[in-house]
């Protein structure tokens, strides 16, 4: 490689977040406290909702597990998900003692096909996971119409999805009963680690804040703060510990503010991307339907007939060039957990398997410049001999 290497991801952390986690640091409240409240407030407001409860996490893993405990899933219960997706998504239901049943994706959209999700309902189901797949909205109004037709509950899968809408409404304002954010290092805002809970059900959001930490009915920072002495507490569940620290929250607060700005930067990588492949044997990323917000947390491309050369030997050549690659994802029904725990099949999903084995995301993230934009063009268009 004679250029510096190209990184898949890199976070965009500027002065006020350092100012603010500093600030942080100097004020001896480090754990969940007043940040951690504040970034709460402010993603409500960001989503613009006043119905909304946000509840911060350490992980969209906990969130998902919160939500889907506070909703009840539990041993003998089913819940429906994508087989294209992270095993987050699915291990959380098994964490409850229930079972998953994933099913294929829509091969345009690489979201989950509702036909499927209603064609796979048993009478143990109890809840559907859709996941917005690299920041493209699923086709809510129809999962929420199949869950509303079945007396099944839903919770959204948004790790890839702020700012994405879905019929001019913001993924987190829908119609599910709770939708779970990431701050993952490598999603669209980050805290390092961490995540939110949305809902506008009281009772699971009171249930969520409980669970979130150990089962004590108080917060530790209202026990902490109080004018009057408050060290009683009960422990009224054996919950978790899935707080997100206010140094984490520190990062978030600026994090947000930035969200809509990071959103149209990497909206602009991916239309040069998509203008740039336009004539190469290869499906560029699915786009959102006009006038909606696609998030692009990824850009995966799909080597079409012609290409000469498979998705394993793409991603070497673009890596020998100094551009860094993923795959998103290696669908759960070739995990071995999931395959041998539901005697799973590749032909049972044709579309995951298929997108899978022609599939690589390229990089989209806030810090590429035109020039970064440009080599990755330049690299992919040599690889495949254009």
């Amino acid at each position: 490689m004679t250029a510096a290497f190209l990184p898949f991801a890199l976070p965009e952390i500027g002065d006020d977040e350092i100012a603010e986690v500093v600030d942080t640091l100097k004020s001896g409240w480090i754990t969940t406290g007043p940040k951690a409240k504040r970034f709460e407030d402010d993603f409500a407001a960001f989503l613009g909702d006043s119905g909304l409860h946000c509840i911060s996490v350490n992980s969209a893993t906990a969130g998902l597990h919160l939500a889907l405990e506070a909703i009840g899933i539990g041993p003998g219960d089913e819940v429906i998900t994508t087989t294209h997706t992270f095993t987050a998504t699915a291990e959380v239901v098994r964490y409850l003692g229930a079972d998953v049943r994933l099913v294929d994706i829509d091969p345009v959209t690489l979201n989950v096909d509702p036909a499927l999700v209603e064609a796979a309902i048993t009478p143990r189901t109890k809840a559907i996971i859709p996941v917005h797949y690299g920041g493209l909205a699923a086709d809510m109004p129809a999962l929420m119409s199949i869950a509303r037709r079945h007396g099944l509950k839903a919770v959204e899968d948004a790790a890839h999805a702020l700012p994405t809408t879905c019929h001019g409404a913001l993924v987190g304002t829908l119609a599910s009963d709770a939708t779970v954010f990431s701050f993952y290092a490598n999603k669209t805002i980050t805290t390092g680690e961490g995540g939110m809970l949305v809902t506008r059900d009281e009772a699971l959001a009171q249930r969520a804040k409980v669970m979130r930490l150990h089962g004590i009915n108080r917060d530790a920072f209202d026990r902490f703060t109080a004018k009057t002495p408050s060290w009683y507490y009960e422990i009224v569940a054996p919950g978790f510990k899935y707080n997100l620290t206010d140094i984490a929250a520190a990062l978030g607060l600026h994090q947000l503010k930035k969200a809509h700005a990071f959103q149209r930067r990497r909206a602009e990588i991916a239309a040069q991307y998509h203008a740039a492949f336009t004539g190469l044997p290869l499906l560029p990323a699915p786009l959102a339907p006009q006038g909606e917000l696609h998030a692009w947390h990824l850009y995966p491309v799909r080597l079409a007939a012609g290409a000469g050369l498979g998705r394993d030997a793409f991603i070497e050549r673009l890596f020998a060039q100094g551009i860094g690659c993923s795959v998103h994802y290696i669908p759960l029904h070739l995990q071995p957990y999931w395959r041998e725990r539901y005697q799973l099949q590749a032909t049972d999903f044709p579309h995951s398997q298929h997108a899978y084995e022609q599939m690589a995301s390229l990089p989209i993230y806030t810090r590429m410049t035109d020039a970064d934009v440009a080599r990755v063009v330049d690299a992919v268009k040599a690889t495949l001999g254009a």
